[in-house]
């Protein structure tokens, strides 16, 4: 009989990523958790993320098996979000490099991957309903929420746990081939929805102009001095936010 993943919702935590850290000897692969009220939530960068209480969702997955390219997963996890916000609400989204997702011309996800010794946990954030009005008042002109591109209202009793199960659903089910044979089965899916290319980007370092994604998932940048990997670390594109 094969298992399904165990889904546990939370009233609150600190946080998604580190609940399933401090438990994952008793989670098997797939299991995920989510909550709606996260008070001290992180972003990639060791950046805190902005608890909004019954305005987000904050979900992690742990994932428990082999694969070919850890480093490439953040963007591959980055793409099964897109597809399923899009499946869920219609919204299309683009991919800041390497895994925050654009709606428009802001930000309405954020994914941050943590390696443990058992596994990996993948942790989402998305913006549900939370009003242009609010992301100003928290300091975050450059952000969105579904309900904000969608102009309509988000159902916060029914949507997060539909949402988490489709999430779920989505990572057992389309994972595996990556797993298998990593970054290259979804490249070009994934530069087909990456915002970077053929824009100018500022980057630890260096800039220049954005012009491929390499087979690893690296950053290609072309710059006065040569074509330059990036791999790690913050890159901003400029005009991303309809900014100069």
């Amino acid at each position: 009989m094969v298992r399904l993943p165990r889904i546990v919702c939370l009233p609150q935590v600190d946080s998604t990523n580190t609940w399933c850290k401090q438990k994952i000897s008793e989670l098997q692969h797939g299991d995920a958790v989510y909550t709606t009220c996260q008070t001290a939530g992180r972003g990639r960068l060791g950046r805190s993320w902005n608890n909004a209480p019954n305005r987000a969702l904050y979900y992690s997955i742990v994932l428990k098996c082999d694969m070919k390219e850890k480093a490439s997963l953040p963007l591959a996890v980055s793409l099964i979000v897109a597809q399923v916000l899009q499946q869920q609400f219609g919204v299309t989204c683009k991919v800041k490099w390497p895994n925050d997702l654009i709606c428009g011309s802001k930000k309405v996800a954020g994914i941050l991957c943590e390696a443990v010794p058992e596994g990996i946990v993948c942790g989402v954030g998305i913006n549900l309903v939370q009003t242009q009005q609010e992301f100003l008042q928290s300091e975050l002109p450059h952000a969105t929420s579904i309900a904000c591109e969608l102009g309509e209202v988000v159902d916060m009793k029914t949507v997060p746990n539909a949402l988490a199960d489709a999430l779920t659903q989505a990572f057992c089910n389309q994972l595996t081939l990556f797993y298998e044979k990593g970054f290259s089965v979804i490249r070009q899916t994934y530069k087909e929805r990456c915002v970077n290319l053929q824009r100018q980007v500022f980057f630890e370092g260096g800039q220049g102009i954005a012009q491929d994604i390499d087979a690893s998932g690296c950053l290609v940048v072309q710059t006065e001095t040569g074509n330059q990997a990036v791999f790690t670390g913050e890159v901003s594109v400029k005009g991303i936010y309809n900014t100069l």
